[in-house]
């Protein structure tokens, strides 16, 4: 019931309309598209959500050019849309009624704007928000904390990758990584200023992407010199930040169901538009949420060169196959589950960000620390 909850419909077919018909959001699709859908395996790669009932239908005789996914709303937290995706007003009524969030993404991946509805959000956990933003007590600990799980995770994604190479001089040097990153980790609890930790984020995150391309197989042919963006200058980065852009709308949601506010964060610096919280609750999952699903696409050959378009300009972007393929990838892994180590219970990834921001609104308004997600 609670994985069926965290499902977000994604959608990015040009032309499609989405509607509503009763308690279910209805996908149509131009004649046009519906045939090339049905080439690549059906609407349900379009419209990707798992557990999505992928038959086609062709609805009433007035509109025998389209074909239609139904996906009843109880199952959906939210709708994404890339590209030229229209949605009916009741649609948008009933999603901003219900609570649940529309996000409406360029082809390219690029954050275009957001519906909701009322927020809900606890007024008294905001304004504890703001004060611990001027609290160094208060925010050098979360900080802390963040920092800790992004790079406990981090160095669990180097350690994997390590273990499962054949190279002995990649070994090597990922363990030799790992270990560059496990020494800042110990530094952490004595760093008490507030540029020194985001300094350490930043040197450890340039380390971590420097052994990036070694899991890859086949990393000859997939560039990869260090992490770009705006725009990505390369596949791999491409991808990367696709997948980021997924997770930290992810992470807005989750922190908005919290009652915080997306705006205000610790870790990340405050500027116009930036959803800081949302940012800083990102850190501890990109390694094993979003890096992992990268490098899983492309050892397992899910991705090709013909999944990208290059720009004028030198930029690198996924086309609607490619971002079809990896929208599939990012819901499948949302749906694996890990043990959380503080519940002592197993949860899907899809659930770590609402839980992390509940931790995280716990420790704004009372003695509580923030405690990290620690990938075991």
């Amino acid at each position: 019931m609670v994985q069926e909850a965290m499902n977000i419909l994604y959608v990015q077919t040009d032309g499609a309309v989405l509607r509503l018909d009763h308690d279910n959001v209805v996908v149509m699709l131009s004649a046009k598209n519906r045939t090339s859908a049905a080439g690549d395996g059906g609407t349900a790669g379009e419209a990707a959500r798992p557990g999505a009932d992928p038959e086609q239908r062709r609805s009433r005789a007035g509109d025998a050019a389209a074909a239609s996914l139904r996906v009843p709303l109880h199952h959906l937290q939210g709708i994404v849309t890339l590209g030229r995706v229209s949605l009916t007003s009741p649609l948008l009524a009933r999603c901003a009624e219900d609570g649940r969030a529309v996000v409406v993404l360029n082809s390219r991946g690029k954050f275009l704007y957001r519906i909701e509805g009322r927020r809900s959000g606890n007024v008294l956990l905001r304004i504890a928000q703001h004060r611990v933003l001027h609290d160094s007590e208060k925010s050098v600990p979360i900080v802390q904390a963040v920092l800790a799980g992004k790079l406990h995770n981090s160095r669990h994604v180097l350690l994997r990758a390590a273990r499962d190479t054949s190279d002995d001089v990649a070994r090597a040097e990922l363990q030799e990584t790992a270990a560059e990153i496990a020494r800042d980790l110990r530094r952490l609890p004595k760093v008490t200023d507030l540029e020194t930790l985001r300094g350490i984020e930043g040197i450890n995150a340039k380390r971590y992407f420097a052994q990036f391309p070694r899991p890859l197989k086949g990393a000859e042919t997939w560039e990869f010199s260090g992490r770009t963006r705006r725009p990505p200058r390369d596949p791999v980065n491409a991808l990367l930040s696709f997948l980021y852009t997924l997770l930290v709308h992810d992470c807005v949601s989750a922190a908005e169901t919290a009652g915080l506010d997306p705006q205000i964060g610790y870790l990340h610096a405050l500027r116009p538009g930036r959803p800081a919280m949302a940012l800083d609750l990102m850190e501890e999952l990109r390694p094993v949420l979003a890096d992992r699903a990268a490098m899983t696409l492309i050892n397992r050959r899910q991705l090709s060169e013909r999944d990208f378009n290059h720009l004028p300009g030198g930029g690198v972007m996924l086309n609607e196959a490619g971002r079809k393929t990896v929208l599939d990838a990012y819901q499948r892994r949302k749906q694996d589950t890990c043990r959380h180590p503080l519940f002592k219970r197993t949860v899907t990834f899809a659930m770590l960000p609402y839980i992390q921001a509940r931790l995280m609104a716990r420790a704004i308004r009372s003695d509580a620390v923030y405690v990290p997600f620690f990938y075991r």
